[in-house]
Formats: structure tokens, C-alpha cells, sequence
């Protein structure tokens, strides 16, 4: 199965369009941006999902069908049916655990299981 990066990059160039092109359509985002999620590093917005789906030609669901993100509804519901992850979340969102905190505890994580 293809990522969302290169669901967006075969979309893209399926409508000829160039990174720059692709990024001044999209209004205030750069070519940099936009690169940086074809390749996994960035996820867009849903507003940036939004603005995409028309330009590529493809509902905002087909995108969605790519993005290994879970959807804000499901985080509310995890937070909300499991006081542990809500008490995360909160964690999180007031930056006492950074994204780096999380990556290194996944790496961690995923080192022990092979």
C-alpha cells in the first residue's frame, strides 16, 4: 500500500503539476512544505487536505484513506473511554512530553519487539 506522501506525489503529477505549482495553488504553503509531505516528513491540515482534494482531483475522503493518522474523533473517544489516555494527552498537549519524548519511547518501544 502506497503512503499518503506518495498517494499526493502520484496525484499530483497524474495533473502535471509541479511542486511549486502545486504549492501556489494551495495558496500560502512552499514548494519546501509540500515536499516535506510527500516524503513523510509533515502531515497537511485538514484545511491543507481540504484545499488539496480539489486541485488533485479526489474527494477529501480518498486522502484521508492514506493518512495513518488517527482522526481527531478518535482521540476524543480514546480520551474520553481511557483515563490513560487522556491523562497523555494532556501531557502532551501542555508540552511536558515533547513529540521527540514520544518518538524516542516508540523507537525504544519498537526495538524491543523485533
Amino acid at each position: 500500500m502506497k503512503t499518503f506522501g506518495q498517494q499526493i506525489r502520484e496525484l499530483r503529477e497524474k495533473q502535471d503539476l509541479s511542486l511549486r505549482e502545486f504549492a501556489k495553488k494551495l495558496g500560502d504553503l512552499s514548494a519546501a512544505f509540500v515536499s516535506d509531505i510527500e516524503l513523510g516528513r509533515r502531515f497537511p491540515s485538514d484545511k491543507v487536505l481540504e484545499k488539496m482534494a480539489p486541485i488533485l482531483k479526489v474527494s477529501v475522503d480518498d486522502l484521508r484513506h492514506y493518512d495513518p493518522r488517527p482522526s481527531l474523533e478518535e482521540l476524543r473517544r480514546l480520551a474520553t473511554s481511557n483515563a490513560t489516555y487522556g491523562f497523555a494527552l494532556r501531557k502532551v498537549a501542555t508540552g511536558e512530553i515533547t513529540a521527540e519524548d514520544l518518538m524516542s519511547l516508540a523507537k525504544r518501544k519498537h526495538q524491543r519487539n523485533k
